[in-house]
């Protein structure tokens, strides 16, 4: 697979747009619902919410 960088850019009201081809390369389709967080070491999480909330009651951390 050829991973494919996207520059973004934070709008003024702290949106970001992330290209449907970065999220279809990471499993991803329109409309999934997904929980974003910071892994405190400078990166964003982006996962699919069911799998945030099994993990979450599983190891009780995101």
């Amino acid at each position: 697979m050829i991973r494919e960088p996207a520059e973004l850019l934070v709008g003024d009201e702290g949106q970001v747009v992330l290209p449907l081809g970065l999220l279809a390369e990471a499993g991803f389709d329109a409309g999934s619902r997904l929980l974003a967080f910071s892994d405190g070491d400078g990166r964003i999480v982006l996962q699919r919410e069911a799998d945030a909330i099994e993990r979450l009651l599983g190891e009780g951390t995101l």
